[in-house]
Order: C-alpha cells, then sequence, then structure tokens
C-alpha cells in the first residue's frame, strides 16, 4: 500500500504540497445509486413531485456541489473545474436511479473528489426531494469508475 499522501513522517494532517507538479489535463468519472419503491420512481419520471422536476434540481445540486468540494473535505485542494456533466439512468425493473458525473479540470491536483462529492450531493437530493413519499430510499455503490491524467496516469476501475 503506498504512504497516505495527506499525513506528515510524524502522522499529522497537512494539505498535500502540489506546487512542483505540472498542470494536466485531469479527467474523473464516477458513479452512484438511488434505489426506491417503484411508486417514488414513477412520480420522479413522470414529474408528480409536489417539489418539481428533482432529476434537473438533483443536476444543478451535483454541479453546485462539485465546485464546492475543497470547502467540503478538508485537505481538498480548490481547483477550477472546466466542465461538470451529470446523467442520469431510470432502471425501471430494479427501481433505481443511477447518478454519472463526469468532472473535468486542468489542475496540479485530481478531479476525483469532485466527482464523487457531486454523485454524493446530487444522490443525497433525490432523497430530500422524494422523502415525504418513500423514507427507505437506499443510497449506495458511489465509486469511482476512472481517472485520467496526471503522474499516476489512466486508471479504470
Amino acid at each position: 500500500m503506498n504512504e497516505l499522501s495527506h499525513f506528515d513522517g510524524q502522522g499529522q494532517a497537512h494539505m498535500v504540497d502540489v506546487g512542483a507538479k505540472a498542470e494536466t489535463d485531469r479527467v474523473a468519472i464516477a458513479t452512484g445509486s438511488i434505489r426506491m419503491l417503484p411508486t417514488t420512481l414513477q412520480l420522479i419520471v413522470k414529474g408528480n413531485t409536489i417539489k418539481g422536476d428533482v432529476l434537473g434540481i438533483a443536476r444543478i445540486a451535483a454541479i453546485q456541489a462539485s465546485k464546492r468540494t475543497s470547502e467540503l473535505i478538508p485537505l481538498c485542494h480548490p481547483i477550477n473545474l472546466t466542465k461538470v456533466s451529470v446523467e442520469f439512468e431510470v432502471d425501471d425493473k430494479n427501481s433505481t436511479i443511477q447518478c454519472i458525473v463526469t468532472a473535468k479540470c486542468t489542475a496540479k491536483t485530481g478531479v476525483e473528489m469532485e466527482a464523487l462529492t457531486s454523485i454524493s450531493i446530487a444522490l443525497l437530493t433525490i432523497y430530500d426531494m422524494c422523502k415525504a413519499a418513500d423514507k427507505g430510499m437506499v443510497i449506495g455503490e458511489i465509486k469511482l469508475l476512472e481517472k485520467q491524467g496526471g503522474k499516476s496516469g489512466h486508471w479504470i476501475a
């Protein structure tokens, strides 16, 4: 296992020094899902929720969250995102919605945390908007699918 980069030789947490690293184009793709009652899924798909367009609002929340990641994750560097796309795939058979986020930047550090934060907030927004109809929704399988750029290169799950 590689050393944990957010700890110094004495075991104290610190922000990693990326000053000497070259800026490279970076991409991270993450995914996660939310499972719900079939009736809840139909409310979302048909747009019949009291609060409005659930997936549209979840998309905006995800993009907003990606831009605020360094404020939420203490040792995360602020980066200038160049693109964040948020897609939803509805699975009627399993009564789930999968969210896929692609985050891009040109920076000295990766964009994985922005993609993962974005997924988390999108799914939490869906839960928040639909909890009156279904408190038993389950959020899960939040994970990084792929990353590109930087010293470690291209990685695929």
